[in-house]
């Protein structure tokens, strides 16, 4: 059955359930032809506007502004957003009056030359579409069997323009690790100290002739985090404003120079834990009881 897309034209839409070995239940996979979409949805009030404007903005300020030269053709992340928000409405299973469980896991298959512009990216677009579907779930009272995963795979069959989303639900505990985003690239943290600047002795060496050599520090004790400036010649801000040394939560943007640092605390799912084991680990979120 077709289902119209706001501010387009209607895609073809082709629906295909099997089973899959070690996952609950079947994967539904559903192909969307955004070549030609737009990004905008209609307001309670009728008007139209970009309805993921501030996953957008979010993304553009987590990556320096690379978003916007990445992504100026082919399939756009507002759109992958939209059509995960629509997966999760589709697939929602209304288990009790207080129980609406939707899928965990999500397979993102894009063409080739799509795969290659996400991928440019690296995990912080992955990051951003998982919270954009733990927002969408959240103000629908959507509840998850287990962490959510969002994951690229390339399919050289598709053209570009098109989205094949596998979906499926996948039960596990959530395991949480903290990292740092810095010009694309994810540093996971281990407990203790870790120190960014320009210098060759830095634990994370950054790029930028505005930073020090042992410019800032992050210390983490296997629950929250601190950044603290380690005497730097130009300062260092956190979240817009300046910092000598201050708690660091989640979503945190510390600026050094010209180079933004973003501090998340990443979930996965328990089993692929691996090399991280031996961090603690929470069931009831990040910021649980202690």
């Amino acid at each position: 059955m077709d289902v119209a897309r706001p501010g387009g034209p209607r895609p073809e839409r082709a629906i295909r359930t099997r089973p899959r070995a070690g996952v609950q239940g079947p994967v539904a996979r559903v192909g969307y032809d955004l070549s030609k979409s737009s990004a905008e949805g209609p307001r309670e009030d009728g008007s139209h506007v970009g309805i993921l404007d501030n996953f957008e903005k979010g993304l553009e300020r987590a990556v320096n502004g690379a978003f916007v030269k990445t992504f100026k053709s082919g399939l756009q992340p507002v759109e992958i957003v939209a059509q995960l928000r629509r997966e999760l409405d589709t697939h929602a299973a209304i288990v009790d009056r207080d129980l609406i469980l939707v899928p965990n896991s999500f397979t993102l298959r894009v063409s080739r030359a799509d795969h290659e512009r996400m991928e440019s990216i690296g995990s912080t677009l992955t990051d951003e579409l998982r919270q954009a579907v733990e927002r969408h779930a959240s103000s629908q009272g959507y509840q998850f069997a287990g962490v959510v995963q969002v994951a690229f795979r390339r399919d050289d069959q598709l053209s570009e323009g098109v989205l094949e989303i596998d979906t499926r639900t996948v039960e596990g505990s959530v395991t949480w690790m903290p990292v740092v985003d810095v010009a694309g690239v994810r540093h996971p943290l281990a407990v203790g100290r870790t120190v960014i600047g320009r210098g060759s002795d830095a634990d994370i060496t950054v790029d930028d002739p505005g930073t020090s050599r042992r410019h800032v520090e992050i210390a983490w004790d296997g629950t929250r985090a601190q950044v603290r400036d380690l005497g730097s010649t130009n300062g260092s801000e956190l979240n817009g404003a300046p910092v000598t040394k201050a708690p660091l939560p989640p979503e945190s943007v510390i600026r050094i120079g010209r180079t933004a640092i973003t501090f998340r605390v990443v979930p996965q799912a328990a089993e692929d834990r691996g090399r991280d084991a031996g961090r603690p680990r929470r069931d009831d979120g990040f910021w649980g009881a202690s």
